[in-house]
């Protein structure tokens, strides 16, 4: 088992980071009238994965995380509607759109009923000796 030193230790990180970035790229193509409308919308949503894991993970506390990976899932939620939207009205190709669908973190996804183990929360520390 890897240890988990960082947040950036974390695959879960990992992957909405490169989400972020993918993001990032596409909002250039974006019809400048919506700059300051769906485009930031977009920005801000997939800014706030990363950084609520980020934020989350270096609370220390189980309990933190796992709240903080809940905003993270809304903001993954939000995220994949906008890019819905986006496609749907034509701001940018459907074919842009679907490999950043699929680039959403699977753990983020609400699949498994609140509460169920995911990928995205690490597994339990041994207790330590004292």
């Amino acid at each position: 088992m890897v240890s988990v030193k960082s947040h950036k230790d974390l695959l879960v990180w990992q992957k909405a980071m490169a989400l972020a970035a993918g993001i990032y790229r596409m909002s250039k193509q974006m019809p400048r009238t919506e700059e300051y409308r769906m485009t930031s919308q977009l920005l801000r949503a997939v800014v706030s994965i990363p950084a609520n894991i980020a934020e989350g993970h270096a609370r220390g506390t189980r309990k933190d995380y796992a709240n903080f990976i809940s905003i993270a899932r809304g903001s993954t939620a939000e995220l994949e509607t906008l890019l819905l939207l986006c496609g749907e009205a034509g701001l940018i190709a459907q074919d842009s759109v679907d490999p950043l669908l699929a680039g959403l973190p699977v753990a983020l996804r609400r699949t498994a009923p609140p509460g169920a183990q995911s990928e995205s929360l690490p597994a339990r520390r041994p207790p330590t000796a004292s």
